[in-house]
């Protein structure tokens, strides 16, 4: 075919041989909204030229009788070699009766799945699954989410960023104990206890999540599928709670009860209900304060479910206690240093108990009395009620050990309120009477 001059009309009704000089001169006549200039060479293929100047690149055939068209891009961006390209492609599928429509769209579908899945795998990791964890504890009213957060920032996210950055639904078990195995050798197997305790609830909390109605449908996006840390072998720990033995935690009682201030009113307060998780009892709101009782969220060991209320009754003495506190600050939390706007950190208390401990010259027993912790507070409480002989069951109750069996946790509705009372009354008398009466537990198992 020969080749029009430059110069020449273009006749838009006839195919040409496309160079790179027609399509630059080509443009769409008067009076018309657009004209299509066809290619010889690459039959279907045409340049679709605008009043505007547009001029954009187009493919027509017909597939079983049904017209399909496809835009190819503009001109010159989309250079005449790769619009033949393309059209040489589209025309092999049409020919062979193949939509290239059909294939585009399963290949639409595969890009957006490895799409998601590349999100899932950069997103969904191991780190960010302790991190969601622990936001879950939080929004549970559990207190130990920032243990969680401290303990993972520190030896996963920091200590083993690669492992941290694995897709959660890719950890093996091995994986997680080679976490726990450098924690132990490095002298850590509390921590490691931990850690380990931690990841088996949260891999459990997103293999569960598609069928568990408790569990945010957020952890769905994990993909979890097992539980790699349930798969470890549990660490064997040797109980480190070391009570303060009876005539101890008289002791100490003597130690706080001149002490003056929020520091002594919260000290005595925490003794005189029973030894209760520090970290509950700080949290107390003036609205949770009754006439003659106290109301405690207690929320651990309860995954999924709401804190339990826990109601604790006030001797004369722990309400002196509590009201000097009220009196302290009018805000919503008693206890507190800063009138009652947030409550006193549980490291504070700890630290007041552990000053007020400091110089005691602890009176010799059979047990060595080892280095005094607050914890062992409320283990000595228990010890002492036990050797007061209170009950093992008014115990748990007083001290928030939570309910078990159908009996206790389906058809026991009592609250214990009387009981309670005696054993704080029992514990009191124990406190400050200097001929209470005390069976230590070594003497009782001698006898």
């Amino acid at each position: 075919m020969a080749r029009p001059s430059k110069t020449a009309a273009i006749d838009y009704t006839a195919a040409h041989d496309l160079t790179h000089g027609l399509l630059d001169r080509a443009l769409c006549p008067d009076g018309k909204p657009f004209v299509l200039l066809r290619d010889a060479v690459k039959k279907g293929l045409r340049l679709r030229i605008t009043k505007a100047g547009g001029k954009y690149w187009q493919f027509e055939t017909r597939i079983k009788g049904n017209l399909f068209t496809r835009a190819l891009g503009e001109w010159p961006a989309v250079g005449l070699d790769v619009a033949r390209k393309e059209a040489h492609r589209l025309r092999g599928l049409t020919e062979q009766g193949i939509d290239p429509r059909a294939g585009e769209t399963l290949k639409r579908a595969a890009d957006a799945a490895a799409k998601v899945e590349a999100e899932r795998v950069a997103n969904f990791t191991f780190g960010a699954l302790m991190v969601d964890y622990a936001n879950e504890l939080e929004r549970q009213g559990k207190t130990s989410h920032d243990k969680v957060r401290g303990i993972f920032k520190l030896h996963l996210i920091e200590g083993a960023p690669k492992l941290a950055a694995t897709p959660a639904a890719l950890v093996t078990a091995e994986q997680v104990a080679d976490l726990l195995r450098g924690l132990s050798e490095a002298g850590k197997e509390r921590t490691a206890g931990k850690v380990r305790s931690y990841c088996r609830a949260a891999f459990e909390m997103a293999r569960t999540s598609k069928l568990s109605l408790l569990v945010p449908v957020h952890f769905k996006s994990y993909g979890v599928q097992h539980n790699p840390a349930a798969e470890t072998v549990a660490i064997k720990l040797v109980p480190d709670k070391n009570p303060l033995m009876p005539v101890h935690l008289r002791q100490y009682w003597q130690a706080i009860e001149p002490l003056q201030g929020v520091r002594g009113a919260v000290l005595r307060l925490h003794l005189l209900t029973g030894g209760q998780r520090i970290e509950q009892l700080r949290q107390l709101r003036r609205l949770n304060v009754g006439e003659g009782s106290i109301t405690l969220l207690d929320a651990k060991g309860r995954t999924g479910r709401g804190a339990r209320l826990h109601t604790l009754p006030l001797l004369p003495a722990a309400r002196e206690a509590l009201d000097a506190l009220l009196a302290y600050n009018p805000g919503e939390f008693p206890l507190s240093v800063d009138g009652g706007e947030s409550p006193v950190s549980a490291k504070a208390i700890a630290d007041w108990a552990k000053d007020a401990a400091t110089g005691l010259e602890w009176v010799p027993t059979d047990k060595p009395v080892g280095q005094f912790q607050a914890k062992r507070i409320r283990s000595g409480v228990e010890t002492a009620l036990a050797s007061l002989r209170v009950s093992q069951e008014i115990r748990g109750h007083l001290l928030s050990h939570g309910v078990t069996g159908v009996q206790a946790a389906s058809y026991d509705g009592h609250d214990y309120a009387p009981q309670k009372l005696e054993a704080l009354e029992t514990l009191h008398r124990f406190l400050t009477e200097t001929t209470a009466s005390v069976v230590h537990l070594a003497t009782r198992v001698a006898a």
